[in-house]
């Protein structure tokens, strides 16, 4: 099996309007065809699977943490270091990457400054 640093190959067909539209989009971010599309392929996959996060709760509990999101906690600075912490699937490198556009996750963060 792989190490989970080896590169590997994966092969996608795509129609030429797909094709075209993906060039346009990473050439107009300096990027290459691979790199846009791996890019955009993991950000759709972490979605994918913090959206399927599945935990069950009785009544209570379920009303308890429906009160604690409804009073979210007081700006602290261990609380805004948390909110900077990098994700577990962040590559080491991306530090070395100009900053995508923040994401539906991480607009939470830019709220408490």
């Amino acid at each position: 099996m792989a190490q989970a640093q080896d590169p590997v190959t994966i092969s996608i067909r795509a129609k030429a309007g797909q094709r075209d539209l993906i060039d346009q989009a990473a050439e107009r971010l300096g990027r290459s065809r691979s790199d846009f599309m791996l890019e955009a392929a993991c950000r759709q996959a972490e979605d994918v699977l913090l959206d399927q996060t599945y935990f069950s709760l009785d009544a209570p509990s379920f009303a308890a943490f429906q009160a604690l999101l409804d009073q979210p906690p007081a700006p602290t600075d261990r609380l805004r270091r948390a909110l900077k912490a990098r994700a577990p699937w962040d590559s080491a490198d991306a530090s070395d990457e100009a900053p995508s556009a923040p994401s539906s996750r991480s607009a939470a963060s830019t709220s408490v400054k």
